[in-house]
């Protein structure tokens, strides 16, 4: 099916605009033809009308029943002192006698005519086409009176004169030429005025969508120069109250937003040092513990344990705070991702029973090995804690689908759990969210998938969320690769 592009509001105000003056224009035209064609064939028709009155008034009086030969004598006489100059024929009709200037009868004599002329003692006339010709014509029928004292009666004799209007028709013809000819140029010159006012309308127009666009971008001081007073003006002035409203609360946001940054990096950094030395105390206590009552070596691993919870969340809040100041780097080299994952497994102590690799030998790529191992342990970390062992990680490789051209890492790790609620699945990476509102009390400092999202981003890379086909949570992670032959 052919599908067709909307217009643009160019075209639809230039179009419509032309429509009016074309509506407008056939109106004017229909109606001038309607009254110039009116006002032409009412001028013919009188003057024939008037013209065979005053012929039939001064015949001589007729002798009653009249001959035929009477009625030629009269047609005659008619037809030779006036004719309009379009000529007419003239016709007589006496009952069934006839008589006409042409030796026989005219068929455009109607009967509704015949009997509009015997009806009343007023002329008469009807507009026909000739069959044979097909002019219009002019029939016009007046009978002959005689006065009888104070009334006049008809005699019964009746004059009929058909008139081809055919110059009143080459004049008609010609007013709807002149019409048809004036409408292209009339088209034409409505067309200047359409552009000019699709420029006026459409230039704030233009305006606004650059000055949104550039809003879009990040450029909140972005206003819109005011011109004149209607609609369009209206518009534009709420367009810079909007953006000046706008511009006024991203600012305090972005404060906002520095102020909490600032804060979150300068606390974890002065609870750094106390912290330290909590840990050292705490290891040396744990030390102990067993010589310790049951109570108080319970309580005092409980202290430990806590510890090192607020200690992971200080690493992660200054972890965080650096990529929010943009201050993270990488420190890139070439690794081997089989000996890395390996390496990051055997740290965590997760042995085959919790974790399983499909690892292909000989794939390398440019990473920080650091990073990586952080991202690595964060999401084999919350596979373990939040779906079910095994946990299985692969590695392959693909061909970048970018113009760069080269290869992808690919990286995944998936569970054995329930999988992702829907609902969850698009806020899986935000900071500090907790799938189940009620655990919180989790081991985690609910960072660690969001810093697990920053390591990638800074290596160029991706990481989604998913549910695997069979059950479970997938986590893929797509880097560049850079392979060392």
């Amino acid at each position: 099916m052919i599908r067709f592009r909307a217009l643009g509001l160019r075209t639809r105000l230039i179009a419509a605009f032309l429509l009016v003056a074309v509506i407008s224009a056939v109106t004017t035209a229909a109606f001038t033809y309607r009254e110039a064609r009116t006002a032409i064939l009412k001028q013919s028709q009188d003057s024939a009308v008037g013209t065979l009155r005053d012929q039939v008034e001064n015949l001589p009086a007729a002798t009653l029943p009249p001959t035929v030969d009477f009625l030629r004598s009269m047609v005659a006489e008619i037809n030779k002192r006036s004719r309009p100059p379009h000529g007419w024929y003239v016709y007589a009709e006496y009952g069934s006698l006839r008589a006409s200037t042409t030796g026989r009868p005219s068929s455009l004599v109607t009967d509704e005519l015949r009997a509009r002329v015997t009806a009343g003692p007023a002329a008469v006339f009807q507009r026909v086409t000739d069959p044979s010709t097909g002019i219009p014509t002019l029939v016009v029928g007046m009978p002959t009176m005689f006065e009888y004292g104070d009334v006049r009666r008809p005699t019964g004799i009746v004059f009929y004169a058909t008139m081809p209007l055919i110059s009143e028709r080459a004049t008609v013809a010609l007013m709807v030429d002149a019409a048809r000819s004036g409408a292209l140029p009339g088209l034409a010159i409505a067309l200047v005025p359409a552009l000019l006012a699709a420029r006026s309308v459409l230039r704030p127009v233009r305006d606004m969508r650059r000055a949104t666009q550039r809003i879009g971008r990040g450029q909140l001081d972005t206003r819109i120069e005011v011109r004149g007073a209607d609609e369009l003006a209206g518009l534009a002035r709420t367009f810079n109250e909007t953006a000046r409203a706008l511009e006024h609360s991203v600012a305090e946001l972005r404060q906002a937003e520095t102020r909490a940054r600032r804060f979150a990096a300068d606390v974890s950094h002065e609870l750094r040092t106390p912290l330290a030395g909590m840990l050292a105390v705490t290891e040396v206590l744990d030390e102990d513990a067993e010589h310790l009552d049951p109570d108080t070596a319970k309580a005092l691993r409980l202290i430990s344990a806590e510890t090192g919870k607020l200690a992971v969340l200080v690493e992660d809040l200054m972890e965080i705070s650096r990529f929010d100041a943009k201050a993270a780097g990488l420190n890139l080299d070439d690794v081997d991702i089989a000996e890395a994952v390996g390496k990051t497994l055997e740290r965590r102590h997760w042995g085959p029973g919790e974790v399983r690799t499909v690892l292909p030998p000989g794939v390398r790529a440019r990473l920080d090995s650091r990073r990586f191992d952080v991202v690595l342990a964060n999401l084999v970390g919350n596979a373990l804690k939040h779906g079910d062992a095994p946990v299985l990680v692969t590695v392959h490789t693909r061909p970048d689908p970018g113009d760069g051209g080269g290869e992808r890492l690919i990286l995944e790790v998936a569970d054995s759990g329930p999988g992702i609620a829907p609902e969850v699945l698009p806020h899986i990476f935000d900071r500090f969210f907790k799938a189940d509102a009620a655990r919180t009390r989790s081991a985690g400092s609910g960072l660690g998938l969001a810093i697990t999202l920053e390591n990638v981003r800074l290596h160029g890379g991706t990481v989604r969320a998913a549910n695997g086909a069979a059950g479970g949570a997938v986590f893929t992670v797509e880097v560049p690769l850079e392979a060392r032959t």
